[in-house]
């Protein structure tokens, strides 16, 4: 016993304080993740936060593989908890051998895994300053849990090679950094950067007609959804180029959230009865406000006419402008 009263109060405690942590990590991540698969609205106090998180939280980078990037949180959050727990829940005094070998793996995969979410939250807190340039306190908030579960894994115990946690945690480090770099490498590509949209070519194949490949930065995504929130509607059709224009100003994740309906026969869910009551003459043709506006509009134009204040960072622009 006074072996045990003589040892720093962090080695007695640091593994309640990381299960801790992690589990309020969890429960953040599982809500964020709750609310991006049901699409529903964050809550954030104030209205710039607010915003700011909704447009990060909807943006290209918010996704990986498909999935809600809080998701992935969940996971390493819930897997750090159970690290710290599992060798509490032995017994010392009846099996000393099995909890002394389970702590020491699980320090192990502690650093590992604490490791990795500083090195992917560091790269988030990159992606949110110098790219979305919005401010997300649950990102922000998500970045300091880790940081604080790396702190308190290197200093929650007596590590005998100190080279042993600045080897394993470079490594980790780098290979973390890789594999975020080429997550987000099509994000980060020429092609998704701006400029001028790419043209269309060949011709386009019903239903669909030409794949959008542009990518959505947030702003994109947030006019999107303004426009869809004050019920704006995109007439088009799926052979038509100039709305295939219009398609690529959105980018891929943006336009999926437009209100577009489908006026050729053989497009996806073709509505052309819907188009000629609604008096559509030319594609594409813009219905904001009870007004229409033909011809494919630059963002910026659509965020004039619908009454959009969120970001106006726009991606890309039309060829000759």
């Amino acid at each position: 016993m006074s072996r045990r009263r003589s040892l720093p109060w962090i080695y007695r405690w640091s593994r309640p304080i990381i299960s801790t942590i992690s589990i309020v990590g969890a429960l953040l991540t599982a809500y964020l993740t709750v609310n991006k698969l049901t699409g529903s609205e964050v809550a954030c106090v104030g209205d710039a936060t607010a915003s700011g998180c909704s447009d990060v939280l909807s943006s290209a980078y918010a996704s990986v593989f498909g999935l809600p990037l809080p998701l992935f949180g969940f996971l390493a959050y819930s897997s750090m908890a159970s690290f710290a727990l599992v060798p509490l829940a032995i017994n010392r005094d009846t099996s000393k051998s099995l909890r002394t070998n389970l702590e020491n793996w699980t320090w192990l995969l502690l650093l590992v895994g604490a490791t990795s979410m500083a090195t992917f939250s560091a790269y988030l807190m990159y992606i949110l300053a110098t790219k979305l340039q919005a401010t997300c306190i649950y990102c922000i908030s998500s970045a300091i849990f880790a940081l604080s579960l790396l702190i308190l894994t290197v200093i929650g115990r007596e590590w005998e090679d100190l080279g042993q946690i600045l080897f394993t945690g470079l490594i980790v480090s780098v290979i973390t950094l890789v594999g975020a770099l080429g997550i987000y490498a099509p994000l980060n590509s020429p092609a998704a950067q701006g400029g001028t949209i790419p043209q269309a070519t060949g011709s386009p194949q019903a239903p669909d007609g030409w794949k959008i490949n542009t990518t959505s930065g947030a702003a994109e995504i947030a006019l999107a959804q303004h426009l869809t929130a004050i019920g704006a509607k995109k007439y088009g059709a799926f052979w038509c180029p100039h709305c295939y224009d219009q398609k690529q100003l959105f980018g891929q994740q943006a336009f999926a959230q437009v209100n577009y309906i489908e006026c050729a026969d053989g497009g996806k869910n073709a509505q052309p009865q819907a188009c000629r009551e609604a008096g559509v003459q030319s594609f594409p043709t813009w219905e904001i406000n009870g007004e229409k506006y033909p011809g494919t509009q630059t963002l910026e134009r659509l965020a004039e006419l619908s009454g959009y204040q969120g970001l106006t960072d726009f991606k890309y622009n039309l060829p000759g402008r």
